[in-house]
């Protein structure tokens, strides 16, 4: 019976511990806080959008590589209009907590921004990355451009290869059909919050090991 008892107990504190490191906490939001974005780049600028999982996580490692002028946390991949992130967390508007990159194309090519991406992640878990689950934290590429949809299915056949992942990778490669800014309180989420336990315990952690797997120069 003790012992029953101890599983049970181990049981729900691992499950407290899961929810509380989870990129699915916190905030109020209204749809007139989502917009949706204009993908227009600057002048002799580019845009790539991607999803891995947590997007305060993704926007963080992003912003650290030259030539990344600077990232938007939201939502692409689905059908729903100007989601907010309860309804993203849901699991009901086939959106993918996703990120939107403005760069230098002088300074750092898209196939590079391809490398960041997977070195960044496990691409093998479907709807999963981390603590987070569900089909809003999968693994995506949104291309614009046939160049990009290829080059992103390049990088999936290359990594494939290399034998650095145990399994297949399950990214998604989906053309970009829109892309909806977040809610304010998650833009820059861990440079304002830099004590939050997920933050803490999970993004800057993921943080760490990128930057032990990426060859390529890091912001100081």
């Amino acid at each position: 019976m003790k012992q029953f008892l101890r599983v049970i107990s181990i049981s729900i504190f691992r499950l407290i511990t899961i929810t509380q490191l989870s990129c699915a906490q916190g905030g109020s939001a209204k749809k007139t806080d989502v917009k949706k974005i204009e993908m227009t780049a600057p002048k002799d600028k580019a845009t790539a959008v991607f999803a891995s999982g947590c997007f305060w996580c993704t926007v963080h490692i992003f912003e650290a590589i030259p030539g990344v002028d600077s990232s938007i946390a939201g939502y692409a991949g689905g059908n729903t209009k100007n989601p907010t992130y309860k309804e993203v967390g849901s699991e009901t508007t086939g959106h993918a907590e996703s990120v939107l990159v403005f760069y230098d194309p002088k300074v750092v090519s898209y196939d590079e921004l391809l490398n960041v991406f997977f070195l960044s992640q496990d691409p093998t878990t479907p709807d999963q990355q981390g603590p987070d689950r569900g089909s809003s934290y999968r693994s995506a590429i949104f291309f614009e451009t046939a160049e990009q949809q290829n080059l992103a299915k390049s990088s999936i056949e290359k990594y494939n290869k290399s034998g650095m992942f145990k399994k297949p990778i399950v990214t998604e490669v989906k053309k970009l059909d829109a892309f909806y800014r977040a809610e304010e309180y998650h833009q820059h989420y861990i440079i304002n919050n830099p004590n939050d336990g997920y933050v803490q315990n999970v993004s800057l952690p993921r943080f760490e090991l990128f930057k032990s797997k990426y060859k390529g120069r890091i912001k100081e």
